[in-house]
């Protein structure tokens, strides 16, 4: 097995991800890099690498609605730290991040030393937040109240919910899970009770809402 850090990077430009390759190769000891142009590939990669060290997110990527998509890569593998790499860094948007999960926060508007020192930080077992910005508090008390019931979710629960957000079928996610179709409508009812609503539809429209909330539809 190969000594050294693994990374995944998961952006939809080339020309930011080879500065983020670029970044974290002068971190040094680095085994991997692996990158995605889209959702899709980023899960596959998250998937098939279970020894992957850090995650670099962007929250506007084909594929993914914004925090939706840390929602969901986060219940594919709790313990790997997803920091999530967005232009869109107002202090609602760092903030609702690392409420879901994110061990931390790079603008894209950060230097190569920045995001070393965010990357370098997080693997030390740190939260890394933009220097100078003031998180404040959730001020809409819908969201809040999403947050601290997405946060009651189990990591399984989680990956369920994410699936349910593509449109996949309780068969279709018992069989990418490997498990019975027994036990994904177990976890649909345990996820609806939790988050409040009557049907599968009501769960994904109540995801969208963190998904697409504050952030600006994709350019």
């Amino acid at each position: 097995m190969p000594s050294g850090y693994s990374f995944v990077i998961a952006d939809d430009h080339p020309l930011f991800r080879g500065a983020l390759r670029e970044a974290l190769a002068g971190i040094g000891n680095v085994a991997a890099i692996h990158e995605a142009g889209d959702f899709e590939s980023a899960k596959a990669l998250v998937v098939a690498n279970e020894d992957v060290d850090l995650v670099l997110l962007d929250l506007s990527m084909p594929g993914a609605s914004g925090l939706s998509g840390l929602i969901s890569l986060r219940g594919i593998h709790p313990a790997v730290p997803l920091v999530v790499v967005s232009a869109h860094d107002d202090p609602a948007t760092i903030r609702r991040a690392l409420d879901l999960g994110a061990s931390g926060f790079i603008s894209k508007s950060a230097s190569m030393e920045e995001i070393r020192n965010a990357v370098q930080s997080v693997l030390a077992g740190d939260i890394a937040a933009p220097v100078g910005v003031d998180l404040g508090v959730e001020r809409d008390p819908e969201i809040s109240d999403l947050i601290k019931r997405l946060q009651a979710l189990t990591p399984q629960q989680t990956r369920v919910l994410g699936m349910l957000a593509e449109g996949l079928l309780n068969k279709q996610i018992a069989y990418e899970l490997g498990v019975s179709e027994a036990t994904i409508k177990a976890h649909v009812s345990a996820i609806l009770q939790k988050l409040g609503v009557d049907s599968r539809t009501q769960a994904v429209i109540l995801l969208s809402k963190i998904g697409n909330d504050p952030l600006q539809p994709a350019s």
